[in-house]
C-alpha cells in the first residue's frame, strides 16, 4: 500500500497527491509516469509525475476527475493509501543546454511540464513558460513553473485570468519577441499539441509532445498505446511517452482516445446510482 502523505484540491476536478513511494522516486526522472491502481478492483490509471523528492521518498501527481475511477481517486484523503502504484515508467526526458527553450502547459499538463522545465533551466537553457487554461479556476502551478523558468505567459481562453487567447497565440508572440527558440516542449490536450506542432512545423522548431496514450500494462507487452510517428509504430510506454510533434499522427491519436467513451459514460453513470438499480 502506498500512502497519501498530502492532498491539495487545486480547483473543483483537479486534485493534487503526494504519494509514499521512495522507490518509484529514487529512480523517478523528469518526464517518466507512474501506473496505479487504487484497489483490487480498480483499473489501472497511468499518470505523468508532477514532482519527484528523492529524499523524502515521495511522488508528486496532479489529475482531473474526468470518469469514474479518478472521481473515486478524489474522494481519497491524506493518510489514505493506493493498492498499487508502479515506476518510474517510460523513457525519461533529453536534457541538455539547447539554448532557448519554450514550454507549454495546458491545463492539467502544467503539471508534467513542471520538472522538465525545472531541469532544462538547471541544464542551462533560456527558459520561457507558457501555462494555459479553459478558465482561471483550472490554472495551477503558476508561481511553481514561474520559479522553473527565466520567463513565464499565462493565458486562459476566456479572458478570466491572464491574457485572453491560447497558447499558440503566446508562442507566435515569444517566437516574435525572442527570435530564434531553439525547442519547444508542449504537453496537454491532443488538439493543443497538434495546434502547437502546425505553428512551429513551418518555423522549423523542433517541438516535444507527450502522448498520454490509453495503456493497459505500461510495458510494451499489451499494445494498447500504440501510436503512429514518422509513419512508425512506436508505443508510447516504452518509447515515449515523448515524441516529435511533427512526427505523431494526431489524428490517428484523437479517434483512439475516442475509442471508450461511450463505455466510460456507462460506469460514471453506474456509479453515480450506485450501480444496482439495474439501469445501466
Amino acid at each position: 500500500m502506498y500512502k497519501i502523505l498530502k492532498k491539495e484540491v487545486l480547483s473543483p476536478t483537479m486534485k493534487l497527491f503526494e504519494i509514499e513511494a521512495p522507490l518509484v522516486a529514487k529512480n523517478a526522472k523528469a518526464g517518466q509516469f507512474i501506473i496505479l491502481r487504487i484497489d483490487e478492483k480498480g483499473e489501472r490509471i497511468p499518470l505523468t509525475i508532477a514532482d519527484f523528492n528523492k529524499e523524502v521518498g515521495t511522488i508528486t501527481i496532479i489529475f482531473a476527475e474526468v470518469g469514474k475511477t479518478t472521481q473515486q481517486m478524489g474522494r481519497l484523503e491524506t493518510g489514505d493509501s493506493v493498492l498499487d502504484f508502479v515506476g518510474p515508467l517510460g523513457a525519461e526526458s533529453h536534457i541538455e543546454n539547447f539554448g532557448r527553450v519554450v514550454c507549454i502547459g495546458g491545463g492539467v499538463g502544467i503539471a508534467p511540464v513542471y520538472p522538465i522545465t525545472r531541469e532544462l533551466k538547471n541544464a542551462g537553457n533560456e527558459v520561457i513558460s507558457i501555462i494555459g487554461a479553459r478558465c482561471k479556476e483550472l490554472l495551477f502551478w503558476e508561481q511553481e513553473m514561474a520559479d522553473a523558468s527565466h520567463e513565464i505567459k499565462v493565458c486562459t481562453d476566456d479572458g478570466s485570468y491572464g491574457e485572453k487567447g491560447f497558447v499558440t497565440d503566446m508562442l507566435k508572440q515569444v517566437v516574435e519577441e525572442k527570435g530564434k527558440v531553439d525547442l519547444v516542449v508542449a504537453i496537454g490536450p491532443l488538439p493543443m499539441m497538434r495546434a502547437v506542432a502546425e505553428v512551429t512545423r513551418p518555423m522549423g522548431i523542433h517541438t516535444v509532445v507527450s502522448l498520454n496514450s490509453i495503456m493497459v500494462d505500461g510495458t510494451g507487452m499489451c499494445g494498447a498505446c500504440r501510436v503512429t510517428v514518422g509513419n512508425e509504430t512506436k508505443f508510447a510506454c516504452v518509447d515515449g511517452p515523448e515524441f516529435d510533434g511533427h512526427l505523431v499522427d494526431f489524428a490517428e491519436q484523437i479517434r483512439r482516445a475516442q475509442i471508450f467513451k461511450d463505455e466510460e459514460a456507462r460506469a460514471q453513470a453506474a456509479a453515480s446510482c450506485g450501480g444496482g438499480c439495474g439501469c445501466h
